[in-house]
């Protein structure tokens, strides 16, 4: 690891296909505020959940290349659809802590699971990709696992619609099953989705725990930093926003979500950084 990685207030790289990720960021923000962030937003690709694991590790490649030009001393792959395809080989290509959510998830899923029967909602990639199901019984093997592709759920929480009646019936489809299989854990396996968890939890009732994987990865993160002694001094943290399509439109979608003011977010041509 160079020298220049090593900076404890250097910032920490968080991206994913959109909006999702900002979910990871606010909870970075909320445990760990002395901390500063780059973050990107591919929403020019959005969504991941629909294209092949190959295009999604030529896309995660290309915006940890970008991440990596501000000398940030971790990244946190803040979508579970690249964090399945991708987070394993960019771990290997860098030279700074690279941390997914689905590892976070898995383990508080499988602490909090009574009945050992656990529902994973996510795209269609993240479902296909089984890491859920890989990683749930590698932490216990007799937890069975029920999952679901909700790929009309990014796109509803992209227009804003948390708590729109055709949002609720959406949900109300694609979670029926699994309710009845009966679960009594639900991992909410896309950073999107905890933006729906109110509407989510009205949905599947009281009885099911809803587990937030962007949660738990600011606590993974807040311990690997802390391992490394990479943990910011900076009093003053500065955030800095990235898209690839639409700025003005995540800027007024962030200001609705983050505890901090997103007062500048800028639009880059993604394509041009290198794999």
């Amino acid at each position: 690891m160079s020298d220049h990685r090593l900076q404890k207030n250097a910032p920490i790289g968080v991206f994913d296909s959109g909006v999702g990720g900002l979910t990871v960021a606010r909870e970075i923000m909320r445990q760990m505020p002395n901390e500063s962030i780059v973050y990107f937003g591919d929403t020019a690709r959005v969504p991941y959940g629909s294209k092949s694991g190959d295009t999604i590790l030529r896309y995660s490649r290309q915006i940890a290349s970008f991440l990596r030009s501000f000398r940030v001393k971790a990244i946190v792959i803040a979508c579970n659809t690249a964090s399945a395809y991708a987070a394993e080989t960019l771990a290997a290509e860098s030279d700074v802590p690279v941390i997914g959510v689905i590892e976070p998830g898995a383990v508080t899923a499988a602490k909090t699971t009574k009945n050992q029967k656990v529902g994973v909602i996510a795209t269609r990639a993240t479902i296909n990709s089984k890491i859920y199901t890989q990683s749930l019984h590698a932490i216990r093997p007799g937890i069975e696992v029920y999952d679901k592709a909700c790929p009309l759920l990014v796109p509803l929480v992209e227009e804003g619609w948390l708590y729109d009646p055709v949002t609720v019936e959406v949900i109300d489809r694609y979670t029926s099953d699994l309710v009845r299989s009966g679960i009594d854990t639900l991992v909410l396996g896309c950073t999107h989705y905890p933006l729906l968890s109110r509407t989510i939890q009205k949905v599947v009732g009281e009885d099911i725990s809803l587990v937030n994987p962007a949660s738990e990865t600011a606590k993974e993160l807040h311990q690997v930093l802390t391992e490394k002694d990479l943990l910011s001094t900076s009093k003053e943290p500065t955030h800095k926003f990235f898209v690839s399509d639409g700025a003005k439109m995540f800027r007024t979608f962030a200001n609705t979500i983050l505890p901090c003011e997103v007062e500048e977010t800028k639009d880059i041509n993604i394509e041009a950084y290198g794999e």
